[in-house]
């Protein structure tokens, strides 16, 4: 039985929760399949030991734990602020209760219709979303997807993500995410240019420099960052921080393009370094040879470590004695993918994220470390360089075999750190070196480990639970410290 459960927010009000709680008259009503339950909003009421699984959304991903006890405690240092903690055997997880709609619920989330001619002169409409979630830090900040794919749930679910990962980071930003569902390559470049001024002029009010910065995600890039910047410009004026990751010759900031990937790679030494290891000699495996996955591989290499197995969309291959990263590179540019490298032996894409190795960097797609493939995995490490990619079912697994992962919330925030430092320099007309760059990004990257580190000694959580709370405490101390609490 799977239970759904929302936090007390504004009396006297009703506010849609999480994916099934809602707050009216002052109750917390939490639903239970087709039965609600309602709890006052009173300390007492609150410890609630639930049977079966009780679900709470976290920076919109769901999570279950079995037989848990909530407890509920005021906060001396946050005022009318309670936290709830909890996560199944495994420590707790301190989570603000009183986020006045904030942490489930939306700034604002909609749809838009973009109708656009085609090349051959009919008319093709696409729905376009963009959904912001918190900017008690600062501007939101979030990617725009262009992917068939895209729906209402999962543009939420990432915008959520997104104010936790900017938190995490110690950047001075909220959470957005934004896409249109599209399939870019059944596209000529003049379509998607049409589709992308209009879906500007249909936002243009909602984004600005200090309101809502997008970025590339998933299908787009600079050029689209610079169709953004041009539309946005007409009827804002010249605005080059109105968006990141643009090409160098409109504001971009050197480094970006490998940001996400060098990220990883820091991410990874500050991990390892807390046992004693280095990169160097280390056996990794590789899932996705994208922007993200292929810097990752070649400034992994570049450092000692031994790529064993890659995969991408077209193949997979493995060398046990370590893949020639520069060669296979220049190879998948030319022939755009990894397959028919002759480098390595073909082997079962399937089959990559359970290859032998010390380090597994699953940098693809969500959802990929499952129930079905965990108990099969050998890596010891997971840096997860995709966004979730590992299901809770696995995670709970993994955890009881005791490899360690590195939470995406982390690990891949460095595409969004230096499109912060892209932003800082547009604003401030100064345009950094790439050393530079690269300097400030490991400076983040390990002062982002060690304090998530020490939220995990501090209440005894693994590395996902202690990323979870320091963005989440981070987000309401700024939001009680701007007066918003209920």
């Amino acid at each position: 039985m799977a239970y759904w459960i929302g936090c007390r927010i504004i009396p006297n009000s009703c506010f849609r929760i999480g994916s099934g709680g809602f707050d009216f008259g002052g109750k917390i009503w939490v639903g239970c399949d087709s039965d609600w339950v309602a709890f006052d909003g009173r300390e007492e009421d609150l410890w609630m030991g639930l049977s079966g699984l009780l679900t709470v959304m976290t920076g919109g991903i769901g999570r279950r734990m079995e037989g848990l006890i909530m407890d509920i405690e005021d906060s001396a240092d946050e005022s009318k602020w309670t936290v709830a903690k909890g996560w199944e055997r495994r420590g707790w997880l301190w989570v603000a209760f009183d986020l006045v709609c904030r942490y489930f619920g939306l700034l604002w989330d909609g749809e838009v219709e973009c109708t656009i001619p085609k090349d051959d002169g009919t008319l093709a409409s696409f729905v376009g979303f963009r959904v912001q979630h918190d900017n008690a830090r600062g501007p939101m900040k979030g990617g725009i997807r262009y992917h068939q794919e895209v729906d209402p749930d999962e543009v939420n679910a990432l915008a959520q993500l997104m104010t936790w990962k900017t938190a995490v980071a110690n950047i001075p930003y909220g959470g957005a995410k934004g896409g249109i569902g599209c399939n870019p390559g059944d596209l000529s470049v003049s379509e998607l240019e049409r589709l992308t001024r209009v879906f500007t002029q249909k936002i243009h009010d909602l984004i600005g420099i200090h309101t809502d910065v997008p970025a590339p995600d998933m299908g787009t890039g600079p050029q689209t960052m610079a169709w953004i910047l041009d539309e946005y410009s007409k009827f804002h004026g010249y605005s080059p921080a109105v968006v990141t990751g643009k090409p160098i010759d409109l504001g971009g900031s050197l480094g970006r393009d490998a940001a996400t990937g060098r990220g990883v790679l820091f991410a990874t030494e500050a991990l390892l370094n807390e046992y004693g290891k280095s990169i160097s000699g280390q056996r990794f495996v590789i899932q996705g040879f994208g922007n993200v996955g292929s810097w990752a591989a070649q400034l992994i290499s570049e450092q000692g470590g031994k790529i064993v197995a890659v995969s991408d969309v077209t193949g997979a291959i493995k060398n046990k004695n370590g893949i020639d990263i520069p060669n296979l590179l220049k190879h998948a540019k030319e022939h755009k993918g990894v397959k028919g490298f002759h480098g390595g032996d073909p082997i079962d894409p399937k089959s990559i994220l359970v290859e032998d190795c010390d380090i597994l960097i699953p940098a693809a797609l969500g959802g990929v470390i499952n129930r079905e493939n965990a108990n099969e995995i050998k890596a010891k490490f997971i840096i997860e360089a995709a966004n979730h990619p590992t299901d809770p079912e696995a995670d709970e697994i993994l955890s009881k075999k005791g490899v360690v992962i590195l939470p995406d919330i982390y690990a891949n925030s460095g595409g969004v750190t230096v499109s912060y430092f892209e932003w800082v320099q547009n604003i401030q007309g100064f345009l950094w070196d790439e050393e530079k760059v690269n300097n400030e990004l490991k400076t983040y990257m390990t002062k982002g480990f060690k304090d998530v580190k020490e939220m995990c000694k501090a209440h005894n959580c693994d590395l996902r639970m202690g990323a979870f709370t320091l963005g989440v405490n981070r987000v309401a101390r700024a939001t009680v410290l701007r007066g918003w609490e209920a």
